[in-house]
C-alpha cells in the first residue's frame, strides 16, 4: 500500500481543506493514530486514523458561512473590468433584519472568506461565502453532489426536441454535460436544476436550443434556499442548516 500526503487525505476525508490541513499540521493540531504530527509534507497510509485536536475543532466551530442575494453587476470573486466584488456588500448595515442566526457581525468574519462557487455578473441570487474548507469542498469539489436550482427567463423559439436536449444531450467545450432537470415554470420561464457549473453554462445551453436568457436567478443550493432574503442583503448560515 502506498503512502499519501497527510493534507491530501484530510481533504479527501472532508476534515478540512488542504490549506487548512497544512495550517493545522504546522500547529500540531493533527493526530495520526493518536500521535501528533507537525511536519508539513508528512505521508501516511490511507488506513491510518486521522483526528483533529480540540484547538482545531474550536477554530472550525467559529468559522462562518454567509449567504448573499447577489445583485446584477457584481462579480463573485476578485474585482474585474471595473466591477465590484460581491463581498463588498457584506457589512453590518446590509445584514438582513430577518437573519435568525445568533451571531454578531465581526469584520474578522471576512478574513479568509471566499466564494464557494460563482454567479455570473449578469445573474442574481444565492451566492455562498465561507471560511470553512469543508463547506467549500462540499459545494465546489469536483465530486460535489450538491445541486443548484435556477429560475431562468427566456425569449426565442425552442427547437423541436429542445427540452429533452436541455435535460440530457448537450455538450459544452467538447464535453458532454451531466444530466439536468429542466422544466417550464410558465411561458417565459424555465426551472433548471444542475449539479455542475461550467462558465455561463445555462446561457450557453439555452443558445444551443434556440433560446436567449434575459434573466437568471439562483434560488437554491442543496437544501438551502434563497427564500425572502432581499437583493443586496445577506445572512449567516444557521447551525441547523446543511447544504
Amino acid at each position: 500500500m502506498e503512502k499519501i500526503r497527510l493534507s491530501k487525505l484530510m481533504s479527501e476525508q472532508g476534515l478540512c481543506s488542504r490549506r487548512e490541513a497544512d495550517s493545522y499540521i504546522e500547529r500540531g493540531w493533527v493526530l495520526v493514530d493518536g500521535a501528533p504530527v507537525s511536519e508539513l509534507g508528512t505521508k501516511i497510509y490511507p488506513t491510518q486514523r486521522i483526528t483533529l485536536n480540540r484547538s482545531a475543532q474550536t477554530q472550525q466551530n467559529t468559522q462562518v458561512t454567509i449567504l448573499l442575494n447577489k445583485p446584477i453587476a457584481y462579480v463573485s470573486g476578485q474585482a474585474e473590468d471595473g466591477y465590484q466584488p460581491a463581498i463588498t456588500l457584506v457589512n453590518a448595515q446590509s445584514r438582513w433584519s430577518g437573519d435568525a442566526a445568533a451571531v454578531r457581525f465581526n469584520p474578522a468574519h471576512l478574513k479568509g472568506i471566499a466564494p464557494a462557487g460563482r454567479l455570473d455578473i449578469d445573474s442574481q441570487g444565492l451566492l455562498v461565502f465561507t471560511q470553512d474548507g469543508r463547506i467549500a469542498k462540499q459545494l465546489i469539489g469536483e465530486n460535489s453532489e450538491v445541486d443548484k436550482e435556477y429560475l431562468v427567463r427566456v425569449t426565442g423559439k425552442l427547437v423541436g426536441n429542445g427540452l429533452n436536449m436541455l435535460n440530457h444531450g448537450l455538450s459544452l467545450d467538447g464535453q458532454k454535460l451531466k444530466p439536468a432537470k429542466v422544466t417550464w415554470q410558465n411561458e417565459e420561464q424555465l426551472r433548471f436544476v444542475l449539479r455542475e457549473g461550467k462558465k455561463r453554462q445555462i446561457r450557453r445551453m439555452c443558445e444551443l436550443v434556440g433560446l436567449k436568457v434575459t434573466g437568471l436567478k439562483r434560488v437554491r443550493i442543496g437544501r438551502v434556499k434563497l427564500g425572502d432574503l432581499p437583493v443586496g442583503q445577506w445572512r449567516y448560515l444557521r447551525e441547523d442548516e446543511k447544504f
